[in-house]
């Protein structure tokens, strides 16, 4: 996929959480597809835009007003593609038909102005933290994301929300160091896909930095979290790149 400089504004969020007990949030997200991201011209949503997505026939009041809102922005000519977060791995087909969004793989290799730019949600970066990493392997085996949806809709909302209490308690006990990403997995992530750039979200840690890859300067750009009705956005464009408050 090749992003011209010319070619419209970018943006890039990650990390919404979107939540029933976060009414503040997810209006500031309505707002902005209503307005600041269909003036652009694609938008790339890098994970976790649900805190928990249990498939795509959850009927939730949340879920259907985001489903008609980003099927609104689609509609209005902005383009939107999706990479699964750890809390929304289960978003599928269905959602995608309704939203008119595009998923992408994790880690998904783009060129913007040229350049070859990594898009990843982050958690595999975070290869410090081994209970997540067996954890991960085993939930995203399609056998077990097959049994799970094959439950009812209580069933699987009780089991999301026991996950987010024993997630919750165990991060509590993690350093901040294990949380956060390996950078020696960085390094090896952008060697291994020739990337100059990565983009990712994950670790609500919000910040720009610079590795170097056999001698050349490689560029990290982690997106924020959204809370309390707050909000950023990554924006690229003809005038280059800069973070954007949404509020």
């Amino acid at each position: 996929m090749s992003v011209s400089h010319d070619d419209g504004e970018s943006l890039f969020i990650s990390d919404l959480h979107l939540t029933p007990d976060q009414p503040a949030t997810l209006d500031c997200f309505l707002r902005f597809l209503a307005g600041r991201a269909r003036a652009a011209r694609r938008l790339y949503i890098l994970g976790d835009l649900f805190d928990a997505w249990i498939g795509d026939d959850d009927d939730a009041p949340l879920h259907r007003a985001v489903r008609s809102a980003l099927r609104e922005l689609t509609a209005a000519g902005a383009e939107c593609a999706i990479l699964h977060g750890n809390r929304d791995f289960l978003i599928g087909r269905a959602f995608l038909r309704e939203t008119g969004c595009r998923l992408l793989p994790d880690p998904c290799l783009i060129r913007i102005d040229g350049e070859p730019t990594l898009l990843m949600h982050g958690d595999r970066l975070c290869t410090d933290d081994l209970a997540y990493q067996r954890f991960r392997r085993r939930v995203r085996h399609p056998l077990v994301k097959r049994l799970f949806l094959w439950k009812s809709l209580a069933s699987r909302r009780a089991i999301a929300a026991d996950y987010r209490r024993r997630s919750a308690e165990a991060n509590a006990e993690k350093t901040a160091t294990i949380m956060d990403v390996n950078q020696q997995a960085v390094v090896d992530t952008l060697r291994r896909h020739g990337a100059t750039r990565l983009i990712h979200g994950h670790t609500h840690r919000p910040a720009d930095h610079v590795h170097e890859v056999d001698g050349r300067a490689a560029q990290r750009l982690v997106l924020a979290e959204w809370r309390d009705g707050v909000g950023e956005a990554l924006s690229h464009s003809a005038s280059g790149w800069r973070r954007l408050a949404i509020e």
